[in-house]
C-alpha cells in the first residue's frame, strides 16, 4: 500500500511514459526555493538512468504504477484487432503518437505500437516516427513482461504475433 503522503511506495516499479519502466529506489527531500520539497529517485533500467521526480510533478508527467495482469491482457488483444489508419501526413501522424505516448496509458502505448507497426508494413517509417515506434514498443514490452511476469523475449514473441495476426 502506499503511504497516504505518497502515492508509491518504496522498490515499486513504474512506468515513466516518455523514459520507461523504473524503480522507486528512495524517497528524498532537497530544499527548494526555502522549501523542503519531496522527491522521488527512480532508476531506469533500460537507460541506466537515475532521474529525480517531485513528488507533486508525478501526475503531470503521467508516472503511473504497472498495470494489472488483466489490463496488460486487454491491451495485447487490443493490438490485434482491426483499426482505422492514421493520417498520411506523418508530421500529423507523429504529433498525434506523440501526445499518446506522454498520456502514457498502456492502451496509448498499445494503439502507438500497433498503427506504427502497421503503418511500417506500407511505407517506411521516417526517422523520428521510426524512434517513437521503438521507444514505445520497448515501453510496451517491458510494462507487459512485469504484469504478466514474462521475460521479454516471450512477451516480443507474443506482441509480435499478435500483430503479424491481425
Amino acid at each position: 500500500m502506499a503511504d497516504k503522503k505518497y502515492p508509491f511506495k518504496l522498490k515499486q516499479r513504474v512506468v515513466y511514459p516518455t523514459q520507461g519502466v523504473g524503480v522507486i529506489n528512495s524517497i528524498e527531500e532537497k530544499d527548494f526555493n526555502g522549501e523542503t520539497v519531496p522527491y522521488f529517485v527512480v532508476y531506469i533500467e533500460v537507460t541506466d538512468m537515475t532521474i529525480m521526480v517531485p513528488v507533486s510533478k508525478v501526475e503531470d508527467l503521467g508516472i503511473r504504477a504497472i498495470v494489472p495482469a488483466e489490463d496488460a491482457q486487454k491491451a495485447l488483444d487490443f493490438i490485434g484487432e482491426p483499426f482505422e489508419p492514421n493520417p498520411s501526413d506523418w508530421k500529423l501522424r507523429y504529433q498525434m503518437n506523440l501526445d499518446l505516448l506522454k498520456k502514457g496509458t498502456v492502451m496509448d502505448i498499445a494503439a502507438i505500437v500497433r498503427s506504427l507497426y502497421h503503418r511500417s508494413k506500407v511505407k517506411e517509417l521516417p526517422i523520428m516516427e521510426r524512434k517513437l515506434y521503438e521507444s514505445a514498443k520497448k515501453l510496451f514490452e517491458d510494462e507487459l513482461s512485469y504484469a504478466l511476469k514474462k521475460n521479454k523475449d516471450e512477451i516480443e514473441t507474443i506482441i509480435h504475433t499478435r500483430l503479424e495476426n491481425r
